[in-house]
């Protein structure tokens, strides 16, 4: 799993030992060894630390990741801080200092892979509240816990004021990123920038788009994936636990990466009005394509075939009559989405045991194709209902999904080792795109139309949209 153990030493001198064999508590139910189910209640006991337990990091990281299914996550903090205090005694001045010592590490372990793995659940002030509270007192007599303490809190608000500062740039880049329309009824061609004028060299184009891969990546957390299949548990009478939420921004802002470079894919092969430009700019996407598969970029690879694959690029034969497209023919049965994605899936399989491997951060690199991971994800989410038919919650579901997306977590914390080229980040992140209509239009502008539908929506488009400009 995903998280850190700064404290371990401390967990270890306190006579703790992840190894040992967990108490099976009264509401949890295990078969071979594996908790299957329990009641929430007795779950978020397992999840509280003791004198001589400290729970299972991958219990901790696939609870904390399905517990927002069932409640609130300030509202799991504020119990987690009542057990801590009353349960363990913690509320009473006169406790023995000796038990504090000895649980003290272990919760300030829990909080702080708490904080670090799922640390937008504190942008709720609720949170921030609870979690200073019970680190308070914790920490309260003792320096080096406070010092702990001081720095668990100050890489959460570094984190949350990172987040901040990639929501604002993500809006500023939004904003830049209109419709070229305005290009497409003079076409200048002595002024008019487009990708190759930018960079015509493949390996470093998909160096490029890994590094924006790797940073929309990185800012995923965990829970966003739970939060974008939000669905009111049958059992809670109260709203969602997600109804006051930011839901899952850095996920849809991914997603709708995606879906740009598809179409600025599209838009650079369309505008050209020369057929002899256009074929030129459809073989540098597909040597674009092929260094990212061979990256392990997977992500733009299919974005890039989905651009290439869109009516009014795949529409246009006589540009393609000019292409040697070997190439992209194998790209595009690697991605071939029969036997459920079998080819990506194998190759997703290699890259992943490479970088378990790896001897270099260039090796480590695996960027999925996103949207089906999502899939897959929606899918084992809806396939098993998270509850059993005595109420008890289905852990053995959330297992699973712990397991896909801790997989994520650990591709997404690799660090790009490539060198960023300003000027071509700054083009595929902002420069205008064509949208759908915009680009049939210019796809019929290039090639004419071949039947009397394409006609009329030729004629359609241009009385529509050149009106406009």
């Amino acid at each position: 799993m995903p998280q850190t153990s700064p404290l371990t030493g401390m967990l270890v001198s306190s006579g703790y030992n992840q190894n040992q064999n967990q108490t099976k508590e009264e509401g949890l139910y295990y078969h071979d060894n594996t908790l299957v189910s329990g009641s929430l209640e007795a779950l978020i006991h397992h999840l509280v630390p003791s004198m001589d337990y400290y729970p299972d990091r991958t219990y901790i990281f696939t609870f904390l990741l399905s517990s927002r299914l069932f409640i609130h996550p300030y509202e799991l903090m504020s119990k987690v801080c009542h057990l801590c205090m009353e349960q363990q005694r913690l509320s009473d001045p006169q406790a023995d200092k000796m038990r504090i010592r000895k649980l003290a590490p272990k919760i300030l372990q829990l909080l702080q892979e708490w904080t670090e793995t799922f640390s937008y659940d504190f942008r709720d002030e609720r949170m921030m509240r609870s979690l200073k509270e019970l680190t308070q007192r914790l920490s309260s007599g003792d320096e080096l816990y406070r010092k702990v303490v001081h720095q668990m809190i100050q890489v959460l608000i570094r984190k949350l004021t990172t987040l901040s500062q990639y929501e604002e740039a993500l809006v500023k880049i939004n904003a830049t990123a209109t419709d070229r329309l305005t290009v497409l009824k003079a076409k200048p061609q002595a002024i008019q920038r487009d990708m190759l004028s930018i960079c015509n060299d493949p390996f470093t184009m998909a160096q490029q788009l890994t590094h924006i891969e790797l940073e929309r990546l990185s800012n995923i957390e965990p829970e966003e994936f739970i939060q974008a299949f939000e669905k009111k548990d049958l059992l809670d009478n109260d709203k969602s636990c997600f109804s006051d939420q930011k839901k899952a921004s850095s996920l849809e802002a991914y997603v709708q990466w995606f879906n740009r470079l598809s179409f600025l894919v599209a838009t650079e092969i369309c505008m050209p009005v020369k057929k002899k430009q256009r074929a030129r700019v459809m073989e540098f996407f597909i040597d674009v394509a092929r260094e990212c598969f061979n990256i392990g970029n997977f992500n733009s690879l299919m974005a890039i075939i989905s651009g290439m694959n869109m009516s009014p690029v795949s529409r246009l034969k006589k540009t393609w009559s000019k292409v040697k497209t070997d190439k992209f023919d194998i790209l595009e049965h690697q991605m071939d989405p029969s036997g459920n994605f079998y080819n990506y899936r194998t190759a997703l399989r290699g890259a992943t045991q490479r970088s378990r491997t790896a001897n270099s951060t260039r090796e480590k690199i695996v960027i999925p194709f996103f949207s089906l991971l999502i899939k897959d994800i929606y899918f084992l989410n809806e396939g098993c209902s998270n509850r059993m038919q005595n109420g008890h919650v289905n852990f053995e579901k959330f297992w699973e999904m712990a397991k896909r997306v801790s997989e994520f977590m650990v591709w997404k914390k690799v660090e790009c080792p490539f060198e960023k080229d300003r000027k071509i980040l700054q083009y595929l992140l902002t420069v205008p795109v064509f949208s759908e209509d915009t680009l049939y239009l210019a796809s019929y502008e290039s090639e004419g139309p071949e039947n009397h539908m394409e006609k009329d929506r030729w004629k359609s488009l241009r009385s529509t949209l050149l009106s406009r400009v």
